[in-house]
């Protein structure tokens, strides 16, 4: 069975850098893609950012395109969300979730497996 386990979320000041990592075990997770995904206070989910399952290729939503990067580490069945200049509207839970093929989606729907999420919240 496919668990996803997201840790380093947390309180920062606005402009502040916070990194998340999302372990995951069950299958070969270098066979597959990973992504990113948050939910604010009132909202819907939304696609943050997505990397392909060799780490070639990234994607990213355009509100964190040049702040956030994603990378992911296959030997440590590990992918990471380094969040920079970090802004209030930021404020969400952040959840990984594995893809069910290698290329990656910005579709929750490309998406078969996910964590429960780690706190981030932005103070101004």
């Amino acid at each position: 069975q496919v668990q996803l386990q997201e840790s380093g979320g947390g309180l920062v000041q606005a402009g502040g850098s916070l990194r998340l990592s999302c372990a995951a075990s069950g299958r070969t997770f270098s066979n597959y893609a990973m992504g990113w995904f948050r939910q604010g206070p009132g909202k819907e989910r939304e696609f943050v950012a997505a990397i392909s399952s060799s780490g070639g290729f990234t994607y990213y939503t355009a509100s964190v395109k040049g702040r956030f990067t994603i990378s992911r580490d296959n030997a440590k069945n590990t992918v990471y969300l380094q969040m920079n200049s970090l802004l209030p509207e930021d404020t969400a839970v952040y959840h990984c979730a594995q893809s069910d093929r290698g290329a990656a989606s910005s579709s929750l729907n490309g998406y078969d497996y996910w964590g429960q999420g780690t706190q981030v919240t932005v103070s101004s």
